[in-house]
C-alpha cells in the first residue's frame, strides 16, 4: 500500500484518475482522504473519482428488480465508517472485507500477501469502497452501501474522524480495553452521546452482540469465530441502516473546511470543469431525443441524405448518366444546406474551448464533458432501454406463439420507433466530433463560405490533438454507414504535421459481436478509453493512437499502434438497421486497414461464432484477391475452463472445422477457389487461437477481475507484439490513402473488382519511372557499342557479331543497373510495397537487356550483309576518287613549270575535271530521283490488272486508312449478318450503312481486330523500311515489292483466321497506299542522302575544291608526305562529320531524357504532356488524330519536342556538344597519328605500316579504313613527322570548316533517320503495348509489348469519343467505361446476334476478355471538359448528337480548361 500511495503522490491528475479507475474496476478500496506526507494537509481527490460508475440491482416496494447506474460522485447511499482507537489485535480492513466480499481483499490488510507490519504513507488515509447488491436474496445488503476505513489511530487524525463521523449513516469503532484517562475517551464519549447509530467492536471482549441503548451496540471479538462476528455485524449494520435516514453524497466531502479539493487546487482542472459546466448549462431543459437535431444539425438528415446520394452515385442501377449529374447537383446542394445551418452556441463554445494552447485544461475539459454528457443522458437512456426491453419481449412472445395478427405488426413498428428513439438519445463526445467533421466537410465543399467566427481549417487540428491526447476518433459513422473521407484525411494530415511524415503505425483492428468484451479487452491491454457499457448502442469504427516506448520503437520499428475498434456488429438494439450487408462492409473496412485483426468470439455458442466467422472469412478472401495480406488472431472469450488442455484441443479442432465450413460458403459467394481456411490465410490453430477465462471471478457486480483473465491479456499482448515485429508497418502518410482506397472500393459494392490501391499505384508509377531510367542506361550503353561495332563493320575490321559479345559489352552497365535496382528496392520509403514487383521487374530488365542485345545483333548483321552488297558501290566510288587523285598528280607534273601561272593551272584543271567527270558519268549512270507513290500505283495496277480504287478520295493526299471511322465498307461478310436485334438495347453498337443501302454491322470487337491489324502492319513495315538501309544501299522498286508482299501476307493470314468477314481488294490497296504515303518522306530523305553520297556528279562536285587544292600542291612541288597527309584529311572529312552528328545525337537524347519534362519519364508521363499540349492548342483535328492514331501522334509529338529543344538549346547545348565531340575526335585522330609515327620509326616501317597503325585505333570511332586509300600511291612517303604535322594542320582547317556549318537546319538533315534523337526516344519510350480500349480507344498503359495479363488503363474516356452511340438513335453515348461497367442495366452489342450486359463485357469475346475495366467513378475531368469544349465538333465529325439518352451532364460544364490541366497533374 505504501508503494501505491507513493505512486499516487507522485502522479499528475490524469494518472491518479487512471489508477483510481483501475482500482475500482478491480474492486479495490479507493483513497478518499489523503494527507500530504510532508504538510499533513488533507486532500480530497474528487477528480480521480469522476470516471467511476457503480451499477446495482435492488427490489422496489412491488418486489420488482430495478437496475441503477450512477457515477459515484453523484450517488447518494448510506455510508458506514470504520475507525479504531489505540492499538488493536484484530484487522479492521479484514473485517470490512468479510462484509463486502469475503473472497476478495477489497481493503488491503496486515494479513494480505506482501504486507508488512510497518506503514509509511498510509497513516491517516481514508479509503472507500461500495457494496453493490445484485437484486438476489443472497445479497448481504439490499441497497448500495459505502464503506469508509480510516487507517491508523483515529485519535491522531481528528479532521478525518470528524468528516467520517459527520457524514456516516453508521459508525463502527474498534477498541482495545481503554481506561477512563485515555486521550480518546472524550471522543468516544461524544460519539456515544450522538444520535447517530454506533457499533463498538471490543477486541478484548468475548460477548455477542448487545444493544447498550437504542442505536448503540457492542460486539466482542476475542476468541470468537470470524464468520459469526461478521454475520452479527452485518445484521446490526442492516438494522441501523433501516432506522437511519441519513445518506452519504460523495461530492459533499468537498464542503468541509481545511481540506484541499484537487479540482479546486489545479487551475487547469478548475478551468476545464467550469467550461464543461458552462456547456452543460446550454443543454438544460432540452428534450434528449431532440438535442442532436437542434444542436448538431449537420450530422442528421442532411448528412444521411448526402451519404445515400453518394452511394447511389457509386452504385448506378440504370442508364443514369443524366441522373449522375443530378445527384452531383443534389449533393452539392445538401453540402450548401449543411453549411448554411446555424452552428449552435453549444458547438461554438466547444470549438472555442478546445482551440486553445492549454493542453492539460483541454483534456480536463473533454473528460469532464464526456462524464457530464454520460450522466445527462443516463436517466432517459435507462427509461428508453426499459421500454425497448418490454417491446422486445412482447414481439418475441408473439412470434413464439406464431401470432401473425395486427398486434405483432403494431408492436414491431413500435419496437422500431423505440429503436430510433434510442439512437436519437445517444449523445456523447463522438457526436460532437462527428458534427465538427461535417462542418469541416461542408465548408470544404462550398465555394462561398459564410463567416463562422473561427477558421474551419483549424478543426482537423483539434481532432488531431485529441487523438494524440488519447481520445478515440470516429473513423466510420455507423449511423450513416459512411466514412467522412474529407474529414478523416484532413485529421490524418494534421497528425502527420504534428508527429512527422515518417511516423510508422501498426494497425490493430478488433472485430466481434456487440457486447462480446472487445472494448474491455482493449482497455485492459493498452489502457485505452473505448466505451464498455453494454447499452451504448453506438455503431461504426473508432480509432485510437497508442504511443510506443522508445525502447519498443527500436525493437518493433514503429512509433504508434493504431487500434481500430468496431461497434454495433450484429447489435440487438440496431436490429432492422444493422443488416448483414452493413456488418460485412464494416468488417471489410477494418480488416482491410489492419496489419493484424483480433477476431473476438464470446462464449461457446456455435451460432454466435458462425455469424461473425462467415463475415471474417469472406473479408479475408477479398483481401487476398486484392493483395492486402492481413493476419488474424482468434480470441475465444468467456471460456469456462481454460486450463483443460484436452478441451482446448477440442475447441481448436471445432473452430478449425467451422472456419473450413465458412470458407466453402464464402468461396461460393466470392467465386474463389478455396476449400480450407488455410487456403485463404496462413493460420496456425495452436498459436493463433487464444482462450480467455471469464473476466469476473464470481458474479457481478461485486466480483473482482479474474487473475487468469489478466494473464490471458498479457499472453495475447505478447502474441500481438510478435506479429507486429514481423509485419510490414504503415506510414501515417500511407494510412490516409489506404482508408480512402478501401472505402472507395466498398462504396462500389464490388470490393475486389473496385479496389484501387493508390499507394500501390503511386509506388508502381515511381517504379516505372526508375525502370525507364534503368532501361535507358542499358539502351544508351548499347547505342555506343552499336556505333563502335557499326564503324568496325564498315571498316571491315570485324566480320561477325555474336550476342554473347554484346552482352559482355553491356556487363558493366548491367551491373550498375542491378546495383541501382537493388538499392531502390531496399532503401526506398515504399520498399514494403515495391517488394511485390521486385522479381517481375528483375525479369523485365533482364528481358530488356536480352532484347536490346538481340535487336542490336540483328541490325549489325544487316549492316554486315549490306556491306558485302554495297562493296561494289563503295569500291567504284573509291576508284573514281583515287583515279582522280593520280590523274591530277600526272597533270600537275606536266604543268610543274607553270606553277606560278594560276590562271593557266585553273584553266587546265577545269578542262581535265570536265573531261574526266564526263567519262565517269558515261561509265556510271546518274542516280535518278524517285516517285514512291507512282511506283506503288503501278505495282498495284499490275497486281489487280488495272483495277485501282474508283473512289477518288482514296487517292487524295489527306485520305488514310488510319483515319477511317469504320472498316465495314472494306469487308464482305462470310455469312449473312442481317438479323436484327429487336430489343431496345440501351447502348451502343456502331452501325454503318453498307454500299447496298442495307444496314450492316461490324461489331466493336471486329473493328478493333482490323484496327489492330492495321497498326501491326504499319509497325512491321516501318521496321522493314528501316532494314532496307536506303541511305546506304539506295532505293529500288524491290523495296515496294517486299512491302506489298508483306502486307498481302498479313491481310491473307488475318482473313483466313476465325473471323466472319473477308477483305475487299480495295482494303489491301488502300492499306498499301496509306502505308507508302506515310513512309514516302522517310524513304525520299534516305534516298537523298544516298544520292548525295554516291552520285558521282554530286559528290565529286562537292570535292572539286579539295582536288584542286591537292593539284596545286603537286604543281608547286609539295612532297609526297604533305600531299598524302592532305588526301588523308580530305578522306576523313565526311566520316568526322557523320561521327560528330551521331555522337551529338546520342548525347542530346540523354540530355533531353533528363531535362525535358515530357521525355524524362515513361510513356504515361509523355501522354500527360501530349494531353496538356492538345488542351493548350485546342485543335480538334489533332485530338482526333491522337484518339484514332495514338502511335503516330506520339511519334510526331516527340519529333516536335526534339525539334523545339534543338532550336531553343542550340547555342547553349547542341553547338557546345558538337564542338566538344569534334574536339575529342580531333584529339583521338592526332593521338593515332602520333602513335603511328612512333610505331613506324621504332619498327623502321613504311607508309603502309603507318596507315595500318593509324586506321586501326580509329576503326571504332570513324568509318575510315585503309581501303579508302587503296588507289592512292604512297610508296615514296617517308617523312612521317611531316605527315603528322600536315595532318595536324589540315585537320584544324577541316574541323573549322565542319564547325562553321553547324546549324539547326543541318543537324537533322545530316543524320540518317535511325540515328535521330526523336527516333531513339520513340524507340525507348514507345516500345510498349499500343492496344486500345474497345469502347473508348484509351491506350493500355502496360510498358511491355505483348505483355502477360490483362490490358488496363488508369482512366477511361467518354465512349462517344470513338463514335459509340445508342442503338436506333443518333445519340452519342456520354458514358465512361468505368461507370458503364458498374451499371446493372446497361447493354451493348458486340455483334448483331448478341446483347450483353456491360458489366459482363468479358464474356463478349477474346478481345474483350483481355481487358480489365474497373467498375468505379475514376474518371478524368479532362475528358469531360474535352467533350463540352468540342461537343459541336464531335457531333459534326460523327454526324450524331449528344442528345436524348446521351445528353452531356450539366455537371461537366463546370470544368474549365485549368481544371482539366490540373486533373492531369493530380491523377497521372
Amino acid at each position: 500500500m505504501d508503494v501505491q500511495m507513493a505512486v499516487f503522490h507522485c502522479a499528475d491528475g490524469f494518472l491518479k484518475q487512471l489508477m483510481v479507475t483501475k482500482l475500482s474496476q478491480c474492486q479495490y478500496a479507493l483513497p478518499l482522504l489523503v494527507p500530504d506526507p510532508f504538510t499533513q494537509q488533507i486532500e480530497f481527490p474528487l477528480w480521480t473519482f469522476r470516471q467511476i460508475n457503480k451499477s446495482w440491482k435492488m427490489r422496489n416496494t412491488n418486489n420488482e428488480i430495478i437496475s441503477q447506474t450512477h457515477p459515484v460522485y453523484k450517488a447518494e447511499t448510506p455510508m458506514v465508517s470504520f475507525f479504531r482507537f489505540g492499538s488493536v489485535s484484530s484487522s479492521k480492513s479484514q473485517l470490512i472485507n468479510s462484509l463486502i466480499n469475503e473472497k476478495h481483499n477489497t481493503f488491503f490488510h496486515r494479513n494480505c500477501p506482501g504486507s508488512s507490519r510497518t506503514r509509511v504513507l498510509m497513516d491517516g488515509v481514508v479509503e472507500i469502497a461500495w457494496f453493490c447488491p445484485s437484486g438476489k436474496n443472497t445479497d448481504k445488503f439490499t441497497d448500495c452501501v459505502a464503506f469508509c476505513n480510516l487507517h491508523s489511530d483515529a485519535g491522531d487524525h481528528e479532521k478525518q474522524l470528524q468528516i467520517l463521523t459527520e457524514m456516516a449513516s453508521v459508525n463502527v469503532v474498534l477498541l482495545p480495553q481503554l481506561d477512563r484517562h485515555d486521550k480518546s475517551a472524550a471522543i468516544i464519549q461524544n460519539l456515544y452521546k450522538d444520535q447517530k447509530p454506533l457499533i463498538f467492536l471490543f477486541t478484548e471482549d468475548e460477548s455477542a452482540v448487545n444493544e447498550m441503548k437504542k442505536g448503540k451496540f457492542k460486539i466482542g471479538l476475542k476468541h470468537r469465530n470470524q464468520s459469526e462476528v461478521s454475520e452479527e455485524l452485518r445484521r446490526t449494520i442492516n438494522d441501523c441502516l433501516s432506522e437511519s435516514t441519513s445518506s452519504f453524497r460523495f461530492e459533499d466531502v468537498s464542503k468541509h473546511s481545511d481540506i484541499r479539493v484537487d479540482e479546486e487546487d489545479d487551475d487547469d482542472c478548475r478551468r476545464g470543469r467550469e467550461a464543461a459546466q458552462q456547456m452543460m448549462s446550454l443543454l438544460e431543459d432540452k428534450d434528449l431525443t431532440e438535442i442532436k437535431e437542434s444542436f448538431l444539425p449537420c450530422q442528421g438528415k442532411l448528412w444521411h441524405q448526402w451519404c445515400q446520394k453518394n452511394k447511389e452515385l457509386h452504385r448506378p442501377r440504370a442508364n443514369e448518366t443524366e441522373l449522375e449529374s443530378r445527384k452531383h447537383t443534389e449533393m452539392t446542394k445538401i453540402r450548401q444546406q449543411q453549411h448554411e445551418s446555424d452552428i449552435s452556441e453549444f458547438m461554438k463554445y466547444f470549438i472555442n474551448e478546445t482551440d486553445s494552447d492549454a493542453a492539460n485544461k483541454n483534456i480536463y475539459f473533454l473528460k469532464l464533458l464526456e462524464i457530464h454528457l454520460d450522466e445527462y443522458i443516463s436517466a432517459d437512456l435507462s427509461a428508453i432501454h426499459k421500454k425497448y426491453d418490454e417491446k422486445w419481449s412482447t414481439v418475441v412472445r408473439l412470434k413464439e406463439n406464431y401470432d401473425k395478427s395486427e398486434e405483432l405488426t403494431t408492436e414491431q413498428a413500435e419496437l422500431e420507433r423505440v429503436s430510433e428513439e434510442l439512437q436519437a438519445a445517444a449523445f456523447g463526445l463522438q457526436h460532437i466530433m462527428r458534427e465538427i467533421g461535417q462542418i469541416y466537410e461542408s465548408c470544404s465543399s462550398v465555394k462561398n463560405k459564410k463567416d463562422l467566427q473561427f477558421h474551419f481549417s483549424s478543426l482537423p487540428s483539434l481532432a488531431a490533438e485529441m487523438m494524440i491526447s488519447g481520445f478515440p476518433l470516429e473513423l466510420m459513422d455507423g449511423d450513416a454507414a459512411h466514412v467522412p473521407v474529407i474529414w478523416i484525411s484532413a485529421v490524418l494530415d494534421e497528425l502527420i504535421q504534428k508527429l512527422g511524415d515518417q511516423t510508422r503505425v501498426f494497425v490493430l483492428s478488433v472485430l466481434g459481436l456487440q457486447s462480446s468484451g472487445k472494448s474491455t479487452m482493449l482497455n485492459a491491454m493498452f489502457g485505452l478509453q473505448f466505451a464498455v457499457s453494454a447499452g451504448r448502442c453506438t455503431r461504426g469504427a473508432f480509432m485510437q493512437l497508442v504511443r510506443v516506448s522508445d525502447e519498443m520503437k527500436t525493437q518493433m520499428n514503429f512509433d504508434y499502434i493504431l487500434v481500430v475498434d468496431t461497434e454495433g456488429l450484429n447489435a440487438l438494439e440496431l436490429a432492422g438497421r444493422s443488416t448483414r450487408h452493413h456488418d460485412n462492409e464494416l468488417a471489410t473496412f477494418v480488416v482491410g486497414l489492419a496489419n493484424l485483426t483480433l477476431i473476438n468470439i464470446f462464449g461457446e455458442n456455435p451460432s454466435e461464432m458462425q455469424d461473425i466467422l462467415q463475415i471474417v472469412v469472406q473479408v479475408l478472401m477479398r483481401m487476398k484477391k486484392v493483395r492486402l495480406n492481413p493476419s488474424c488472431v482468434f480470441v475465444h472469450q468467456n471460456v469456462s475452463d481454460v486450463t483443460a488442455g484436452e478441451k482446448n484441443k477440442e475447441g481448436r479442432r471445432r473452430l478449425q472445422e467451422t472456419l473450413d465450413e465458412m470458407t466453402k460458403l464464402a468461396a461460393e459467394e466470392e467465386v474463389y477457389d478455396a476449400e480450407y481456411f488455410s487456403d485463404v490465410i496462413r493460420f496456425d490453430a495452436r498459436n493463433d487461437v487464444k482462450y480467455f477465462a471469464h473476466l469476473w471471478e464470481g458474479n457481478p457486480p461485486m466480483a473482482p477481475p479474474n487473475p487468469n483473465y489478466c494473464e490471458n491479456i498479457q499472453e495475447l499482448k505478447e502474441t500481438i507484439m510478435s506479429h507486429a515485429e514481423k509485419s510490414d508497418k504503415i506510414m501515417l502518410t500511407h494510412l490516409k490513402d489506404r482508408i480512402k482506397d478501401i472505402w472507395e472500393a466498398l462504396l462500389k459494392e464490388q470490393f475486389v473488382f473496385s479496389f484501387r490501391n493508390s499507394l500501390e499505384i503511386s509506388a508502381y508509377r515511381k517504379l516505372e519511372t526508375e525502370y525507364s531510367k534503368w532501361s535507358w542506361s542499358l539502351r544508351s550503353a548499347m547505342m555506343e557499342t552499336e556505333n563502335k561495332l557499326h564503324n568496325k563493320i564498315e571498316n571491315e575490321v570485324i566480320h561477325e557479331v555474336e550476342e554473347t559479345d554484346l552482352q559482355t559489352e553491356l556487363k558493366m552497365t548491367s551491373e550498375e543497373v542491378e546495383e541501382s535496382m537493388s538499392e531502390f528496392f531496399e532503401k526506398d520509403k515504399d520498399k514494403d510495397i515495391l517488394i511485390h514487383w521486385k522479381t517481375s521487374f528483375e525479369i523485365k530488365i533482364k528481358d530488356v537487356q536480352e532484347n536490346i542485345a538481340r535487336e542490336t545483333k540483328r541490325k549489325l548483321n544487316e549492316i554486315l550483309q549490306q556491306r558485302d552488297l554495297k562493296k561494289r558501290i563503295d569500291a567504284l566510288k573509291t576508284h573514281h576518287e583515287n583515279t582522280l587523285y593520280e590523274k591530277s598528280k600526272t597533270l600537275a607534273l606536266k604543268l610543274k613549270d607553270k606553277a606560278n601561272d594560276e590562271e593557266t593551272l585553273k584553266k587546265e584543271f577545269d578542262l581535265f575535271w570536265k573531261q574526266y567527270v564526263k567519262k565517269i558519268i558515261t561509265d556510271t549512270p546518274a542516280i535518278k530521283d524517285i516517285d514512291i507513290l507512282t511506283d506503288v500505283k503501278r505495282l498495284l495496277n499490275d497486281i489487280h490488272q488495272g483495277c485501282l480504287p474508283v473512289d477518288h478520295r482514296k487517292d487524295d493526299s489527306d485520305y488514310s486508312i488510319f483515319n477511317v471511322l469504320s472498316f465495314s465498307e472494306y469487308v464482305i461478310f462470310k455469312r449473312s449478318t442481317k438479323k436484327e436485334i429487336q430489343d431496345a438495347v440501351k447502348d451502343a453498337c456502331q452501325t454503318v450503312k453498307g454500299k447496298s443501302g442495307s444496314t450492316q454491322t461490324l461489331s466493336p470487337e471486329n473493328e478493333a481486330e482490323i484496327k489492330s491489324l492495321v497498326t501491326d502492319v504499319e509497325q512491321q513495315t516501318d521496321r522493314m523500311i528501316q532494314s532496307f538501309n536506303i541511305s546506304k544501299m539506295g532505293y529500288n522498286i524491290s523495296c515496294i515489292q517486299k512491302l506489298t508482299g508483306c502486307i498481302k501476307k498479313r491481310v491473307t493470314e488475318h482473313q483466313e483466321g476465325p473471323v466472319n468477314y473477308k477483305f475487299k481488294n480495295e482494303f489491301f490497296m488502300v492499306l498499301v497506299l496509306s502505308i507508302c504515303k506515310r513512309a514516302n518522306k522517310m524513304i525520299t530523305d534516305q534516298q537523298r542522302l544516298f544520292k548525295e553520297a554516291n552520285d558521282p556528279v554530286l559528290y565529286l562536285e562537292r570535292k572539286r575544291a579539295e582536288y584542286y587544292s591537292i593539284f596545286q600542291k603537286y604543281c608547286h612541288g609539295a612532297t609526297s608526305a604533305a600531299i598524302f597527309g592532305e588526301i588523308i584529311c580530305q578522306k576523313l572529312k565526311e566520316p568526322i562529320e557523320q561521327s560528330v552528328y551521331k555522337k551529338t545525337a546520342r548525347d542530346l537524347t540523354g540530355e533531353m531524357r533528363s531535362n525535358c519534362s515530357s521525355l524524362n519519364g515513361n510513356r504515361s508521363n509523355l501522354e500527360k504532356h501530349i494531353l496538356k499540349t492538345l488542351a493548350e492548342e485546342e485543335d480538334f483535328d489533332k485530338y482526333m488524330n491522337y484518339i484514332n492514331n495514338p502511335r503516330d501522334h506520339f511519334k510526331d509529338f516527340i519529333k516536335d519536342e526534339v525539334s523545339q529543344y534543338i532550336t531553343d538549346k542550340f547555342s547553349v547545348s547542341v553547338l557546345r556538344k558538337m564542338k566538344e565531340n569534334i574536339k575529342l575526335l580531333q584529339q583521338k585522330i592526332m593521338e593515332a597519328a602520333c602513335e603511328s609515327t612512333e610505331h613506324v620509326q621504332m619498327n623502321r616501317g613504311d607508309a603502309g605500316l603507318w596507315l595500318k597503325s593509324f586506321t586501326h585505333p580509329l576503326s571504332g570511332e570513324l568509318i575510315f579504313s585503309e581501303k579508302d586509300l587503296s588507289g592512292v600511291k604512297h610508296d615514296d612517303v617517308d617523312d612521317f613527322n611531316l605527315l603528322e604535322d600536315v595532318i595536324r594542320q589540315e585537320l584544324l582547317a577541316i574541323v573549322s570548316d565542319i564547325s562553321s556549318r553547324f546549324s539547326t537546319k543541318t543537324f537533322p538533315v545530316n543524320l540518317d533517320y535511325k540515328f535521330r534523337p526523336d527516333e531513339i526516344l520513340f524507340d525507348h519510350l514507345c516500345h510498349c503495348c499500343w492496344v486500345q480500349c474497345l469502347f473508348c480507344n484509351a491506350i493500355c498503359t502496360n510498358t511491355i509489348e505483348n505483355h502477360d495479363g490483362d490490358h488496363s488503363v488508369s482512366f477511361h474516356r467518354v465512349i462517344g469519343l470513338s463514335g459509340i452511340y445508342y442503338s436506333n438513335t443518333d445519340n452519342l453515348s456520354a458514358h465512361i467505361c468505368t461507370s458503364a461497367v458498374a451499371n446493372n442495366n446497361l447493354y451493348f452489342c458486340p455483334n448483331e446476334s448478341q446483347k450483353i450486359l456491360w458489366r459482363d463485357y468479358r464474356t463478349a469475346g477474346d478481345d474483350y476478355a483481355k481487358w480489365s475495366i474497373t467498375p468505379d467513378l475514376s474518371e478524368l475531368p479532362y475528358w469531360k471538359w474535352f467533350v463540352c469544349r468540342f461537343q459541336k465538333d464531335l457531333e459534326k465529325h460523327y454526324s450524331k448528337t449528344f442528345g436524348g439518352q446521351g445528353k452531356i451532364p450539366d455537371e461537366w460544364e463546370k470544368y474549365s480548361k485549368q481544371d482539366a490541366l490540373e486533373s492531369l497533374d493530380k491523377y497521372i
